[in-house]
């Protein structure tokens, strides 16, 4: 019997990557992101033109997802976005963009679906990122909002240790997509991690082989 897994920003390469893993694995997924189509590699349902940085809206849509697809056991948290700029000659605003879209969302769908992850000792795995460990020029915003996901990670970790959850989170470098490769024409992209790199990390970490692992920030950084 399938189990319910929960992907959010799967309309993205790399959610499609762990949308497609996870269901290579045997779970039932369901995707939700703000797109309104669920991309080239869908999930089992898929729950579009949802803003997760609302609070409200994303309890709804966990909410109707169990309601669908059955008591969740595995959450990624995928959803999210990137800028390069700098301290001095960005904007102020971009912060508030990127703790909203990098972090928040994975707040807000944590919250939403604890409760049901609790009752059957589920998993969580979310997106951090390589620089939040050492940023370079003109990731400050984005990766300081990443610190944020492994800070999440570990004190969620240690919150729910008791009640059977498992915390972690992945870290990756440079990830090989088209949008990545259109802007470092120049790059070697075979230093860079595949999309499917990651997601099968993550559906280790989700698995009953990771059964002790939590509180976890792995890098999953390629040859970067």
């Amino acid at each position: 019997m399938k189990t319910h897994a929960i992907v959010t920003g799967a309309a993205g390469v790399l959610g499609q990557a762990v949308t497609q893993a996870l269901v290579a694995a045997g779970y039932r997924v369901t995707g939700i992101d703000r797109a309104a189509d669920a991309g080239s590699t869908g999930p089992n349902a898929y729950l579009g033109g949802v803003d997760l940085s609302d609070p409200a809206a994303a309890a709804k849509a966990i909410d109707q997802a169990i309601g669908a697809n059955g008591p969740v056991v595995a959450l990624v948290n995928v959803a999210g976005t990137f800028r390069w700029e700098t301290v001095a000659d960005g904007d102020v605003a971009t912060w508030a963009t990127m703790f909203d879209i990098n972090l928040r969302t994975a707040v807000n769908a944590v919250r939403a679906a604890l409760p049901s992850l609790r009752e059957g000792g589920g998993a969580i795995v979310s997106i951090g990122a390589a620089s939040a460990v050492k940023a370079a020029a003109g990731m400050g915003a984005y990766a300081a909002s990443k610190a944020g996901i492994a800070k999440l990670t570990e004190a969620l970790a240690d919150e729910e240790k008791d009640n059977g959850v498992r915390v972690n989170a992945v870290l990756p470098s440079i990830i090989d997509t088209p949008a990545n490769r259109s802007d470092m024409a120049g790059a070697d992209f075979s230093r860079w991690v595949s999309p499917a790199q990651v997601a099968s990390v993550i559906a280790f970490l989700l698995s009953d082989s990771a059964a002790a692992v939590t509180g976890a920030c792995i890098p999953v950084t390629g040859r970067c």
